[in-house]
């Protein structure tokens, strides 16, 4: 069954009139040296010439070897490969105990897909209508996206396989920094940045994935109050900024609280907090906790003192004295020579 929220708000209001459901599909073009980019559609609507960066229409025949991948809260990720190149398939479940949020997410998932940056994970195709044969009743739509590999970030930090040095830490963590840079400025917020949901290509390239928490802010408004009726606004609560916890206004200063306590992550590679949640909750607005940078080894040396410097700005209580994705690049190429 379709979700009954209307087609006008998955396609630009300029595409939604034409829109065909029967098959409507941007094709993947395979170059000569093998990689695949999306073949943008072009099509002549009243008299004008608009095009879109990906389908509201899913070939289902074109799919072949779907493989789980990983399973999250909202949904199930699988491998599959799709007119001839492997993609990855996102299932978006419904929950059983909030259906709201969950059909929220599915359109959250969306705010970027008419985006396309080299630290974002680039979405494909999307629809709610799902043939019997591939869906099921407890899925609310499918949304196929580039696959950029089976590794993520919380895999790395914690797995303790891979060496995590300086120089990679960094380049994460500008990888990162980068597609923020890139999402704020089309006024999309995540809100929900953390290692899980920061993938890692086999060229070792950081894209941000799991849009399901986040929102789109109104053309060229630096804040957003939060609605009542958005029941998946939050994200995960030990990288959550302090106004979201108190139901205050999202801004994309939000996001660069959750990328310093991942940053802290990438460095230290330990917990952010231990203890009970609602203590942590509590803890983390009430009484300003972050996580530890005193008495960690890696913080003592001349960069580690200027990362605890920078970390301090980004996870700061007041979400105006944090700095912007922009102003945050340049200080992490301060920390370069010094390696």
């Amino acid at each position: 069954m379709p979700s009954p929220v209307p087609v006008t708000r998955l396609l630009p209001k300029d595409l939604y009139p034409s829109v065909d459901i029967g098959t409507c599909s941007s094709p993947l073009t395979k170059h000569s040296h093998g990689s695949a980019t999306l073949q943008v559609p072009v099509q002549r609507l009243h008299g004008r010439v608009a095009s879109r960066l990906w389908s509201s229409v899913i070939h289902w025949k074109e799919l072949r070897s779907m493989q789980p991948v990983g399973s999250g809260g909202f949904g199930s990720v699988y491998k599959a490969e799709y007119l001839g190149s492997t993609v990855a398939l996102k299932k978006v479940k419904k929950c059983t105990k909030n259906k709201l949020a969950s059909r929220q997410s599915f359109w959250a998932e969306l705010n970027a897909a008419h985006l396309r940056h080299r630290n974002i994970v680039r979405v494909i195709a999307a629809t709610t209508c799902v043939p019997a044969s591939f869906g099921d009743e407890s899925s609310i739509g499918t949304i196929l996206m580039e696959f950029v590999g089976s590794r993520n970030l919380q895999q790395i930090i914690y797995g303790r396989a891979e060496p995590l040095g300086e120089d990679r830490w960094l380049r994460y963590s500008t990888d990162i920094v980068h597609g923020l840079r890139f999402l704020h400025s089309h006024s999309v917020v995540h809100l929900d940045i953390k290692p899980a949901n920061v993938l890692v290509s086999s060229e070792d390239v950081c894209k941000i994935a799991d849009f399901g928490c986040s929102l789109k802010l109104d053309h060229g408004s630096e804040m957003s109050p939060i609605s009542p009726h958005l029941s998946h606004v939050g994200g995960t609560y030990t990288h959550r900024a302090p106004e979201l916890l108190k139901g205050e206004g999202v801004s994309p200063k939000a996001d660069i609280f959750s990328f310093g306590i991942t940053l802290w992550q990438l460095i230290s590679r330990e917990q952010p907090y231990t203890g009970d949640r609602q203590h942590v909750l509590y803890a983390v607005v009430a009484h300003n906790l972050r996580p530890c940078v005193q008495n960690l080894p890696v913080f003592e040396s001349e960069q580690g003192r200027l990362c605890r410097t920078l970390l301090s700005r980004c996870w700061s209580g007041e979400g105006r004295c944090r700095p912007s994705a922009e102003e945050l690049l340049p200080q992490l190429e301060q920390l370069r020579p010094l390696r």
